[in-house]
C-alpha cells in the first residue's frame, strides 16, 4: 500500500510517501481502505519525539489516529458491520495516513458526512465527549468552552448545545462568527474574561471545558468555583496539581455511536478548515504545528 511513514523522529522533513505493508485487522478489528486521514496535534507531537517517554512508537511509523473509509476486511469475532460498509473510527497512536488503515473501534458514517467531514471526526468527538462527560449532565448548565473553535473545542461547542446546554466559547475575534454558526457566545480569552463572563452569564458559569491547554487552569478554576466543575482534555501538567479533571481520548465505539447519530441528526457536523493531499502530507503537518486552527485537518488518500 501508498502510506505516510517517517523513519526517524524529527520535524516534517522526515516524512515520506512510499510503499508499506499492508496492515491486518486482528481480532476485534477491522480494516478500511482510507478515504481521509485526520490531521490532530498528537501526530506531530508523536512524530517530533516530543511524546515519546509515554507514547513511544515503532519506527517507521506512519503518522494518524483516525480516519474514514470503506470496510474491506474483518477480523475475529467482529460483528455489526459488512464489508463495503462506510465507516469512521480510531486506529492505534499512530497507522491512519494511508491507503489501508486498522481500526480497533468504529462506527458507521452519516450519509450527511463528506469523506472529509467523517475523517475529522472521531477523535475530536471522543475526546470532546470526555471531557463533557466527566461534568456530569450539561443539559440546562451554562458551560464555558475554553478554546472552542480548535478541533475538539469545536465538537464539543455543538455537542454540548445537542445535550441541552447553554456554551460560551472563547476563541480570537476572527473566530466569533465561526462561534456562533455552532451556537456558542463567543468570547475572547485572556486578560479579562471573569469581567466578560459576568456580562454574558449573569448567573454565572456552572462548568468548564479547558481544550486549549494554554496554562488557563488556575484562572478557569476560579471562574468556576471549584476545580471539580473543571475538566481539561489538553493540561496534562497541571490537571493533577489543581484537582480538575483530565479526560482523555478513548477508543470508545459507543460515543463513536453517539457521534454519529447526532451528525444523521444534523447537530454535529465536523468543521474541516483545510484538506490537503496525502502527498502534500508536510505541509498540513506544517500547518497544524502552527495552532490557530479552526475545525480540523485532514489528509484525503
Amino acid at each position: 500500500m501508498r502510506a505516510v511513514r517517517y523513519h526517524q523522529y524529527g520535524g516534517v522533513e522526515t516524512l515520506v510517501v512510499e510503499q508499506a505493508p499492508d496492515p491486518h485487522p486482528g481480532p476485534g478489528e477491522v480494516r478500511i481502505r482510507v478515504a481521509a486521514a485526520g490531521v490532530n496535534p498528537v501526530d506531530w507531537k508523536v512524530r517530533s519525539g516530543a511524546v515519546r517517554e509515554v507514547l513511544p512508537v515503532d519506527l517507521p511509523a506512519v503518522p494518524g489516529r483516525d480516519a474514514a473509509g470503506v470496510v474491506d476486511e474483518i477480523g475475529e469475532g467482529v460483528e455489526g458491520v459488512s464489508i463495503g460498509d462506510r465507516v469512521f473510527g480510531l486506529g492505534g497512536v499512530t497507522g491512519a495516513t494511508a491507503e489501508l488503515a486498522v481500526l480497533s473501534a468504529w462506527a458507521h458514517a452519516p450519509e450527511t458526512w463528506t469523506d472529509e467531514q467523517a475523517a475529522g471526526a472521531a477523535l475530536a468527538a471522543v475526546t470532546a465527549m470526555n471531557g463533557l462527560n466527566a461534568l456530569g449532565p450539561v443539559k440546562g448548565r451554562t458551560l464555558l468552552i475554553e478554546g472552542a473553535a480548535g478541533g475538539v473545542g469545536s465538537a464539543a461547542v455543538e455537542i454540548a448545545v445537542a445535550w441541552g446546554a447553554t456554551v460560551i466559547g472563547t476563541a480570537s475575534e476572527r473566530n466569533h462568527t465561526f462561534l456562533t454558526s455552532l451556537g456558542a457566545v463567543p468570547t475572547t480569552y485572556g486578560a479579562g474574561l471573569a469581567d466578560r463572563l459576568a456580562t454574558l452569564a449573569p448567573n454565572g458559569v456552572d462548568i468548564v471545558l479547558d481544550t486549549a491547554g494554554s496554562g488557563s487552569l488556575p484562572d478557569l478554576i476560579a471562574i468556576a468555583g471549584d476545580p471539580e466543575r473543571v475538566s481539561t482534555v489538553a493540561d496534562y501538567a497541571n490537571a493533577q496539581r489543581l484537582g480538575v479533571h483530565l479526560a482523555n481520548a478513548a477508543n470508545d465505539p459507543a460515543l463513536l455511536a453517539e457521534a454519529s447519530d447526532l451528525g444523521r441528526q444534523g447537530r454535529y457536523t465536523p468543521r474541516i478548515e483545510r484538506a490537503y493531499p496525502i502527498d502534500e502530507i508536510a505541509q498540513a503537518h506544517t500547518y497544524a504545528e502552527r495552532g490557530h486552527v479552526r475545525g480540523k485537518i485532514v489528509i484525503t488518500v
